[in-house]
């Protein structure tokens, strides 16, 4: 810490629900749960753009987990072995004829996209509670789905 940076007690934020249900995430991964955890407690506190890029967040790392558990990793991975960025992911998980995905979990997905990239990199565009409200219905039916197929849903 700073010398002469103080900072004030903070309260813990309570555990919520409000984006998506913590039960659906709950016996998943830690850091799955504690991603929910942080989109949920963000919209909370009305902080939507970190909502937002949070959602997006747990896209990518679902996607991630679904490619994992089929052992399937190296089909998102670019020519240095990392993962790719989300809408490399999506480009692959919509043509994966393996994978078989619903209208509304697509529709989802490319809802958590468009909203956590304007969040994470438009400077003029502020997230507000309508945009997550919005995506809110098709993002629980992706993040569910992509649970299912990772192995992950409870």
């Amino acid at each position: 810490m700073a010398a002469g940076v103080q900072f004030s007690s903070r309260s813990k934020a309570r555990p919520s629900d409000s984006v998506l249900p913590r039960e659906l995430f709950a016996r998943t991964r830690g850091y799955i749960e504690k991603v929910v955890s942080q989109i949920n407690g963000s919209y909370d506190q009305e902080f939507y753009d970190c909502c937002a890029v949070m959602c997006r967040r747990l896209g990518e790392t679902l996607i991630i987990e679904v490619y994992e558990a089929q052992g399937r990793a190296a089909a998102i991975k670019d020519g240095d072995d990392n993962f790719l960025m989300l809408s490399g992911l999506l480009g692959i998980l919509k043509k994966d004829g393996t994978i078989h995905l619903g209208r509304n979990a697509k529709r989802g997905l490319d809802g958590l996209k468009d909203l956590g990239d304007k969040a994470a990199h438009n400077r003029r565009f502020n997230a507000r509670q309508s945009d997550i409200d919005a995506i809110r219905p098709d993002l629980r039916t992706a993040t569910e789905e992509l649970l299912h197929l990772a192995g992950l849903a409870t």
